[in-house]
């Protein structure tokens, strides 16, 4: 398949989701995925602000990439910070040198394995809603072709977050961004409990918790928060086909 083609159902695949009742962890993670595959970069994540315009991790290509933007937003440095702040995109920043404008995330970042970061804004005219973060494990830089899919696929995040807000009231929206961002910590949760009873690693865990979802078109959330509860057994999903996983 070329990479036309390929692009072409990545944004047919991200429209689809875009209708009532979306459910948006899910819809991210699908996004930084797809950032990873289309994009010369070693991983992606996606923060969004909370009510408070304070900064939440929301999803992650893998552990390295949560682990990090974690750290940043804990950290209150990095790129997406200053992306999000301005509106304006941070391509190529170096994470070596001296003088670098974030040494505490750059050595936290380097020690992940990354040379290059970016981040492109969720923002459509005046309004930001969060950042798409890229992370580069080569010595190489995004050229501008990249960074034009980048961006587009940004806008397509956004698109998909402002018109749930056409579609509720302001109120009932942020409640409900609200939850997708407090859900992150109930998958997590059962991120943890799927990999120590599953003896498998956090990735792994991970994506066995979200083929089961798939599996019973089920929401993301929803199972993991039945494994953190006890109502769905923790066997129930480790024990999964290895093939829902795996899906895309």
């Amino acid at each position: 398949m070329g990479r036309e083609e390929r692009l072409s159902r990545v944004f047919v695949e991200l429209a689809d989701t875009l209708v009532s009742g979306f459910d948006v962890v899910e819809f991210l993670h699908m996004l930084t995925e797809r950032c990873v595959e289309l994009l010369d970069v070693g991983a992606a994540g996606v923060v969004l602000a909370d009510e408070r315009e304070n900064l939440r991790v929301m999803a992650s290509s893998d552990e390295r990439a949560h682990i990090l933007e974690v750290f940043e937003v804990q950290n209150q440095e990095g790129p997406c910070l200053d992306c999000y702040r301005s509106g304006d995109a941070v391509v190529n920043a170096s994470l070596h040198g001296d003088g670098n404008r974030w040494p505490s995330f750059s050595a936290e970042a380097r020690a992940a394995g990354f040379r290059f970061a970016h981040a492109l804004p969720l923002r459509l005219r005046d309004q930001t809603l969060g950042a798409l973060n890229l992370f580069s494990d080569e010595e190489s830089h995004l050229g501008e072709t990249e960074v034009v899919v980048g961006q587009a696929l940004a806008d397509v995040a956004t698109t998909g977050l402002l018109q749930a807000r056409a579609m509720e009231q302001s109120r009932v929206l942020t409640e409900q961004l609200q939850r997708a961002l407090n859900s992150r910590v109930v998958i997590e949760q059962a991120k943890g409990m799927l990999a120590e009873r599953g003896a498998v690693d956090l990735d792994a865990a991970f994506r066995r918790l979200r083929g089961y979802a798939r599996q019973h078109n089920t929401y993301l959330s929803d199972v993991a928060r039945e494994v953190v509860e006890g109502v769905l057994p923790a066997d129930a999903v480790t024990s999964a086909p290895r093939g829902a996983e795996k899906r895309r």
